[in-house]
């Protein structure tokens, strides 16, 4: 099991120049794959973004990819063609009979949009570098998801058993509904001033109806072999976590159920714990992949 929370760090030499590589990754339920690279290295985007899919199939997985050094930091301006663009608007405000002052504002603008950068190798060996550095944080990326991962699963299991216990318990009082609404029945009716045997026609009618519409044991079999699912799945390796998000929403529904049919205190009882100790579990899973 591995979580999609994770983050991987790694550099490497390229030239003068240093090449750092960071993947960080949140909860999301598909793969959400963005990535920052420098300009003159876009056409490396399909490589990088195959390289992450081998090794995130969930999350929003975002990559960043820095190049700093001296050829980096000391862009260039091209005076002749500041001064070319001036001239030419001084060219076109006079023909408009509009006198023409260059501010700060105006040279700062045109000489940002002029100015020319070093350009990053784009070659193959930069590709291998760019590459390997990506690697090696990934696998970064990796071991703390999946050590993360392992927090999760102790946690599941935890709770696994609570549900397990939950449901055995559901399991054990099944059978003593049609006694205890017997009882009741009788009562109510001697409560009323009739007085009927409990072996009276009437009577065994009343309780076997609601024994039928009461009857939860296909419920419980249910549950019972989705938790079994369940326990299993979060012992495997790969992506789980849509597999487990429907068999959380199934079992929600059996014990939804058997809360409806049961009618009865302390299966109700049982049914509350059992659904917020399954909330907590669905948060829970919105974490893993």
């Amino acid at each position: 099991m591995n979580s999609m929370t994770g983050y991987g760090r790694a550099t490497a030499a390229l030239g003068e120049l240093t090449l750092t590589v960071q993947v960080n990754s949140v909860n999301r339920r598909g793969l959400d794959l963005s990535l920052s690279l420098p300009d003159e290295w876009q056409a490396f985007e399909p490589a990088v973004g195959e390289a992450v899919r081998k090794v995130a199939l969930r999350g929003k997985v975002h990559v960043a990819v820095e190049v700093t050094g001296k050829n980096t930091t000391s862009p260039a301006w091209d005076e002749k063609a500041l001064a070319a663009t001036l001239k030419q608007l001084e060219k076109v405000a006079k023909g408009r009979g509009v006198t023409f002052t260059p501010t700060t504002d105006l040279l700062w603008q045109i000489a940002s949009s002029q100015r020319t950068n070093n350009k990053l190798p784009a070659d193959e060996a930069t590709a291998k570098v760019l590459l390997k550095a990506l690697g090696t944080a990934l696998r970064g990326l990796g071991v703390m998801r999946a050590k993360e991962g392992e927090a999760l699963l102790v946690d599941f299991l935890g709770r696994w058993e609570k549900l397990r216990a939950g449901t055995e318990a559901i399991a054990h009082r099944a059978p003593e509904i049609s006694g205890t609404y017997r009882e009741q029945l009788m009562l109510r009716l001697r409560q009323a001033g009739l007085e009927l045997d409990v072996n009276d026609e009437r009577v065994l009618k009343e309780v076997a109806l609601f024994a039928d519409r009461s009857d939860i044991t296909e419920e419980i079999t249910r549950l019972r072999s989705h938790l079994t699912q369940l326990r299993d799945m979060l012992r495997t390796d790969g992506e789980i976590g849509r597999k487990a998000e429907f068999i959380l929403q199934e079992i929600g529904r059996e014990i939804h159920t058997i809360g409806s049919k049961a009618n009865d205190l302390q299966i109700s009882q049982r049914v509350i714990e059992f659904k917020n100790e399954l909330e907590r579990v669905k948060e829970q899973i919105a974490n893993v992949e």
